[in-house]
């Protein structure tokens, strides 16, 4: 019976098989969770080769591997349908207060429900809050207010919050107005969100960076936005991957259980229980962190394979590793961190024959793909900033953080000591990150683009391992070329645009011209504020995403309309990321003292330059007319910088928020028509005169409008003229980001990124 066994064993072991079988279920994974024609047809084309393997390699397994494929198939088909909540006064849902955020009497959790889990939003008053603040268990209920479906991101470039939480099985969001909040049962389950609700509230009473710290190592959250800055840092030099919990930490958790085991004279086998209940421990704590999971169950699987005395390659191990976590996370591959953990360790697996440094140099490279689509730039001087950093996180940081989680309850003068040499430290990094030194932004790249240089970068690195030079060489030039054909796509480009970003409630809009590429903007866009509090630029979520995503790191002009915040809001987060070159502005905006303050200290290598109407900006491949002002203002609606210029035969218009009074201004003293026009104010019934839109005769226009915003734009006078006129219009409202493209070697058309046709 034994030897049955074990000879089972010695054939699913068979180098290779494991993970070959983890590559077609996740394979399979991307299948039935991804929509898009091409992937699906691509990942059956990848299966099918999988599969030949099998058959040709472990033909006595085949019968195995197609049980594991049926299984899991099921599985996942079951995990990928989402129930639907409607929002009732039964409706109840249970929130665990370490899962909650609270900032200025609003709350956001993520809350379980009986059909799953789902988000939360609303605002609440003190009583409620402090229910909250004792860190137990409560039931929300009798919510009115609004369920929808989480919102997908609406512009290239910007996070995707949809698809994020898709990993996590969350499909929709309730923003309530009203609720009543009490305490649910005091079970286990809410015993331990207690724990590590108590846990984040220890550690927000350390100095900054030794909670940061804290938070990231072992709860794997940020615990406040003031560290924004510290997250962007180790990210620009490529060392993010040191505050993400996997390997490192798992570990340091074994090695100081199991000294601590060796001096209460423990065996090995108890030794590696107290292992597991530790990481249980951790695993619940960093809320499931994919990384550390996979680590975590390595550890265990490589143990238990230890203690039997079976057999297993390193690369299979990691397979099976793969196969228990999908079956416990049938979404696992949706999630940018699972994806980055398992391709890293799988790059150890293929390049564990080469010396440190240039297994490091190889891990870089077969990370770049996935940083490249996901992240748009890439530092190619991480190796070098890891050998500096790396130490630095492993012998000071580490220690600090932990003896400080040890004794900051007993001796509270220490971590404040302590917190001096890391502010010193952080200093060096963000001088660092500031420079800016080797970082690329490279720009965006396909799916299919990342899959084949993916392909590429493991052939590449089995090849060196194995030392097959001459083949080496060639397949590094192969790999080498890929690179610089999709570098030149992007930073080269045969098309120009014209793209309204959508900002929400405000304007701004992208203009290039093709190869040799120049970059213009007309506005920023920036948030209204009522509440009179400082919100974050939301240029740091949108346009600055979307410029990388196209490999843009320098703006050659940038117009703006007016003052208003929804127009330049975020003109000085924007100038403080991206190079301006010129600021072109109506005459007498620089005598606005709201205006200069929004640009003191970013406008040091750009110049200002104050434009009236009759004035033109001459560039190489495009020339701006301005139309208005006709004289100097002070930045009002009623002295908006209008422009008109052509490009790819089509004439257009800019009118800012300009009002009729202006429209009529403009009608009398040009005579002109044009293809296309971005209807003034948002498509507010003050702009967009009807005699102005039937003389202009536009092919279409365009509206750029917050979703439900509070001014209820665009009018629905306004869009009655349209009808009225059979102007065709669209807006970002419906269509998110609008894009028109146009080149010699491209026909002139419309993209829309939420795909939604133009509105009549």
């Amino acid at each position: 019976m034994q030897h049955s066994k074990t000879n089972w064993l010695s054939k699913i072991c068979q180098p290779g098989y494991l993970l070959i079988n983890a590559l077609i279920l996740v394979d399979l994974s991307f299948f039935i969770y991804q929509s898009h024609l091409g992937q699906r047809l691509t990942s059956v084309a990848i299966g099918v080769y999988l599969l030949l393997i099998v058959l040709v390699k472990y033909s006595n397994l085949k019968w195995l591997t197609l049980m594991l494929i049926c299984s899991a198939s099921v599985g996942f088909l079951h995990n990928k349908q989402s129930s639907s909540l409607e929002l009732t006064d039964e409706l109840t849902v249970q929130v665990y207060p370490d899962q909650v955020n609270l900032k200025d009497g609003w709350m956001s959790a993520q809350v379980s429900t009986p059909k799953g889990k789902i988000l939360i939003a609303g605002s609440i008053n003190k009583e409620q809050e402090a229910l909250i603040k004792t860190g137990r268990s409560l039931w929300i209920t009798k919510m009115s207010g609004e369920i929808s479906k989480i919102e997908p991101a609406t512009n290239l470039g910007e996070f995707d919050y949809r698809s994020y939480y898709r990993s996590q099985n969350i499909s929709q969001r309730i923003k309530f107005k009203h609720c009543e909040i009490v305490f649910a049962p005091n079970n286990l389950m809410a015993k331990l969100h207690k724990i590590r609700f108590d846990l984040q509230e220890y550690f927000k009473q350390f100095p900054q960076l030794i909670s940061f710290f804290a938070s990231e190592l072992v709860l794997a959250e940020n615990n406040s936005e003031d560290n924004q800055e510290i997250l962007n840092n180790y990210r620009n030099l490529g060392v993010i991957h040191l505050l993400s919990i996997s390997g490192l930490h798992v570990g340091i958790y074994v090695l100081i259980i199991s000294t601590l085991c060796f001096w209460f004279r423990f065996t090995e086998e108890e030794t590696f229980i107290c292992c597991i209940a530790i990481l249980m421990i951790e695993i619940f704590l960093s809320a499931g962190q994919a990384g550390f999971i996979r680590a975590s169950l390595t550890y265990i699987l490589g143990k238990v394979f230890s203690f039997k005395k079976w057999r297993i390659a390193g690369a299979d191990l990691l397979g099976l590793t793969c196969l228990v976590h999908l079956i416990l996370v049938p979404k696992l591959f949706l999630g940018v961190g699972a994806q980055l953990s398992y391709i890293l360790v799988l790059g150890l697996q293929l390049t564990n024959r080469l010396s440190p440094f240039k297994q490091s140099i190889a891990l870089n490279l077969f990370l770049t793909p996935l940083l490249l689509f996901y992240f748009y730039q890439v530092n190619v001087l991480t190796v070098i900033f890891n050998l500096l950093i790396v130490p630095y996180f492993n012998w000071i940081v580490m220690p600090i953080t932990f003896t400080s989680i040890a004794l900051f309850e007993i001796f509270p003068q220490i971590p404040q000591s302590l917190e001096t040499v890391l502010k010193f430290g952080e200093g060096i990094i963000n001088h660092l990150s500031q420079f800016q030194l080797g970082m690329i932004t490279f720009g965006k790249i396909n799916w299919w683009e990342c899959l084949l240089l993916l392909l590429l970068s493991a052939t590449v690195l089995v090849s060196v391992s194995e030392l097959k030079s001459k083949v080496s060489w060639k397949l590094i030039g192969i790999l080498s070329a890929s690179y610089a054909i999709f570098f030149c796509l992007i930073h080269f480009p045969l098309k120009g645009q014209v793209t309204f970003i959508d900002v929400g409630q405000g304007d701004s809009i992208l203009i290039t011209t093709p190869f040799p590429r120049k970059v213009y903007m007309i506005d920023t866009g920036g948030k209204l504020n009522f509440s009179g509090k400082k919100l974050p630029p939301q240029v740091n979520k949108i346009t600055i995403p979307f410029l990388k995503a196209q490999g843009i790191n320098k703006i050659d002009g940038l117009f703006v309309s007016h003052q208003d915040a929804d127009h330049v809001g975020d003109l000085g987060p924007l100038m403080s990321e991206i190079q301006v070159d010129k600021l072109y502005m109506a005459q007498g905006l620089l005598t606005n003292p709201s205006f200069c303050k929004r640009i003191d200290g970013k406008i040091e290598h750009t110049k200002l330059v104050e434009l009236l109407a009759g004035m033109q900006v001459k560039e190489p491949q495009l020339t701006f007319n301005v139309v208005y002002p006709f004289k100097p203002g002070e930045g009002k609606n009623e002295d908006s910088l209008s422009l008109m210029f052509k490009l790819g035969g089509k004439s257009w218009l800019f009118t800012g928020d300009l009002g009729q009074e202006g429209e009529k201004e403009l009608m009398n003293r040009f005579n002109f028509a044009v293809d296309y026009f971005k209807l003034g104010h948002h498509g507010s019934k003050t702009s967009s005169n009807p005699e102005f839109l039937e003389k202009l005769h536009p092919q279409m226009v365009f509206i750029s409008a917050g979703r439900k915003n509070r001014f209820g734009h665009p009018h629905p006078e306004t869009l009655a003229t349209l009808n009225k006129l059979q102007i065709p219009w669209v807006s970002t409202q419906d269509c998110g980001m609008i894009s028109w493209y146009y080149g010699k070697w491209t026909q002139n058309h419309f993209e829309k990124f939420l795909l939604k046709g133009d509105k009549q």
